[in-house]
């Protein structure tokens, strides 16, 4: 799912410069798959699928993988559309220096919506 990010992200001009300010890896873990994203000043830079022997991130969100594909869902039901929501439900962790994730959370949570529009109306990806 998130092999296509770049494209996703660095198509959406807004979402960029929204992010531009933002440079640095995060880590993403759909248990028990896991990537790196990696990001300049807004653009994806690139995104290297796992597992990794000891990984270098800022912060990390890690959630199981069905709580990840209930998210990632064309339109996802109440609880599942927001990461923060996810949190709150229990179903996801942040980890690492929280200071980059928070001063960044609209650009992160548009990075980790993006792949909802490749989703069909079923929720497989195309």
């Amino acid at each position: 799912m998130l092999e296509q990010l770049a494209d996703l992200v660095n198509d959406d001009a807004a979402l960029v410069r929204r992010g531009r300010h933002f440079t640095g890896a995060f880590l993403v873990e759909a248990r028990p798959r896991v990537w790196l994203v990696h990001v300049l000043r807004g653009r994806i830079e690139r995104v290297e699928a796992g597992p990794f022997v000891m990984p270098s991130w800022r912060f990390a969100l890690r959630a199981e993988e069905a709580s990840w594909q209930r998210f990632w869902r064309r339109r996802p039901a109440p609880g599942d559309h927001d990461l923060l929501a996810l949190v709150r439900r229990g179903l996801m962790k942040f980890e690492g220096d929280l200071q980059p994730l928070m001063a960044n959370l609209l650009y992160i949570k548009g990075v980790l919506e993006a792949p909802r529009a490749v989703q069909t109306e079923r929720g497989a990806t195309p």
